[in-house]
């Protein structure tokens, strides 16, 4: 399993159903907080995101904690 797919079964498991787009791999805390735009809404066809996570559940520190997991 990559880095990526990791990242991704740890945001499904600590919060169902969030969308993100990650630009590279989701490896340090200094990535997670600056190489995600995380999907807030849809205006129209466009997503409207955001660059700080807006879910409080989802800390870099739970998110590694799941990714080791695995």
């Amino acid at each position: 399993m990559t880095n990526l797919e990791k990242f991704f079964t740890a945001l499904n498991t600590l919060r169902a159903n969030t969308e993100c787009t990650v630009n590279g791999n989701i490896v340090t805390e200094d990535n997670f907080n600056n190489n995600i735009q995380w999907t807030t809404g849809v205006d129209g066809e466009m997503a409207i995101t955001v660059s700080s996570c807006p879910h409080s559940e989802l800390t870099w520190t739970a998110v590694k904690a799941e990714m080791d997991k695995l």
